[in-house]
This record gives structure tokens, sequence and C-alpha cells, in this order.
């Protein structure tokens, strides 16, 4: 079978995004001094950074029969991506809250995954083709453990380059990093799957070896503005950060990573060169509000990886 391009299996929510200078505490109300709204969750996130970066894409998923599900078809047909989605009036389409400090742009997130949090074993086998025929698949755990465990058999019984990004880090069987090419997990999600503290490259290579231990087949670990570890059983590189401006939002910075990462993948890079990709979108993406908005075009990727 002839493989081309990416196939992301994840959720659509759309993104509440506050801007304030601190968190109000329980039973305080404080005054914000911004707001937008716009498409987002980290598996639609993804698929508009990798569509940006170039790849021919595919998005598997599940919304609700409402506005927010009106956004998410919109957003799709603007970027090209072609959607597997089915559509339920028994559940509205997620939501995610975002605060993002105003000056510093760190972010703190409460995602509600609404229709997507049905999907399961059988939505994904609904959209088996897309997974077989894609070069790359990517997922992650926003929606339901089994529906990703799904995704990433079919992709591995293909011969499809298997990304799984474990975030929010939640239980599930370890079995899982078996029919993974790539763990992408940033340094919050690498201790919580280790139980070894990432504060610097040297924690980040212990929880590495860890991953790998457990199956993977390269732990590829975000390091926020420390760029990212690429840890494989021959090789421990440091992917350097890339610096495209002032930082605005960090909240789509993995997102944009993982994006890219896969769009390079797909477009035939070697894997260290599609680390590095990644990381210039995420470089890019921080200098931008919104999350799918931030997504960079592969022509702004490009000139930052040749400065």
């Amino acid at each position: 079978m002839s493989k081309s391009g990416v196939a992301v299996l994840g959720i659509f929510v759309v993104d509440l995004a506050f801007r304030a200078g601190n968190m109000p505490a329980i039973g305080e109300t404080i005054a914000g001094s911004g707001f937008a709204m716009g498409p987002g969750g980290k598996g639609s996130n993804q698929a508009v950074a990798a569509a940006r970066a170039g790849a021919e894409v595919t998005f598997i998923s599940r919304i609700g029969a409402d506005a927010f599900g009106e956004l998410a078809v919109k957003t799709w047909e603007a970027e090209g991506i072609r959607p597997r989605v089915s559509r339920t009036a028994d559940a509205p389409t997620g939501a995610a809250f975002i605060y993002v400090h105003e000056t510093r742009g760190d972010n703190a997130i409460i995602v509600v995954s609404g229709a997507a949090d049905g999907l399961g074993a059988a939505d994904v086998d609904a959209a088996a083709e897309a997974i077989r025929s894609s070069r790359v698949f990517v997922t992650q755990l926003e929606q339901p453990v089994a529906a990703a465990q799904r995704g990433l058999e079919i992709a591995r019984a293909a011969g499809s380059i298997t990304v799984f990004n474990p975030a929010p880090a939640t239980a599930f069987d370890d079995r899982l990093f078996a029919l993974c090419d790539y763990v992408v997990p940033n340094e919050t999600e690498a201790e919580a799957l280790t139980g070894i503290a990432v504060s610097d490259l040297a924690g980040a290579r212990r929880a590495g070896d860890a991953l790998l231990a457990k199956g993977a087949g390269t732990a590829l670990i975000t390091l926020g503005e420390r760029g990212a570890l690429f840890h494989g059983r021959d090789h421990s590189l440091h992917v350097p950060p890339f610096a495209a401006g002032k930082v605005v939002e960090t909240a789509g910075a993995g997102d944009a990573f993982v994006g890219g990462f896969a769009a390079a993948l797909a477009g035939g890079a070697d894997p260290l060169e599609a680390a590095r990709f990644g990381s210039a979108t995420a470089g890019i993406s921080v200098t931008r509000a919104g999350t799918a908005p931030a997504m960079p075009r592969r022509a702004e990727i490009e000139a930052l990886l040749q400065k």
C-alpha cells in the first residue's frame, strides 16, 4: 500500500482563553486583561500544525451537533484537513478554559472532551483505512485510552510510523509503549510516567531510559524553553530551542512541536532533522496568541531553520 501524509486521532475543543496577572483564589473574582475564543484540542491543534507545515492530514474524532462543532468543521476546511469525524446530538463539542499569564505567557488549562469522550475502538476501526494509508500516525490521551491504543495497533500493523503524545498524563497499560516508534511527553508528563524528575538534561535522559525500558522506540522529551531531548537506544541528543521573538503564549507549543515533527517525518526527513523542524515550529508558535491560530506555515519554519 502506498503511504503518504499524517493521520491524527484526537479531540477538537473550543479554547476559551483568559489573560490575567494571576489565577484567582477560590471565592475570588479578578479583572482580566484579555479574552479570545478559537479552535483548539491537542489532536486538532496537531493536525493544523502538520497541515500548515506542508503535510496532507486526516483528522479522526467525534464532535457534537452544535455551534462549536460547526467551528470545528470550518477550521478543518480552512486548513485543508480531511475530517473522518462523527457527530452526535447526545453530547456537546468539547471546550477548554485556558488561563494565560498576561506578561510571561505561562498557562494553566482545564479541558472537557465532550463528545470526543465517547470515542471508542469501533470509531477508530471505522477510520482504519485512513490510518493504514498514512505514513505517520499521531495520537494523544485527551480521548479515551482504548481509542488511542486501537489507533496505534492499526498503524503499527500497517507499518506506519507511530507518534504518541501521552498528554494529559493519565494511567494506561505499559504495553502501549511497545506500539510507539516515538513517545513525545513534556517534562511534567515524562515525570508522571516514570517517577523521575525532569529538571535538567540528565534527568531527561534518565526518564528517557525508563521510557525505552517500557518498550518505546525513541523518547522525544520536550523541555520548554530548553528545547527537547531526542533519546534513542544508540544515542541521546539535545535539540536546541529556536528563538523567533518575544514569547506571548505557550499553550500550543507542544502541539506545534508534535505536528511539525510528524509533518517532517511524513515528508521523508531524518528523525533528528524532523525533531529540529518540530522545535522550530514550536519556537514560532509561542510568539503568537491562540493555539491553532498560532501554528506557523512551512515557509516560516524553513526560514527560521536557515538562520
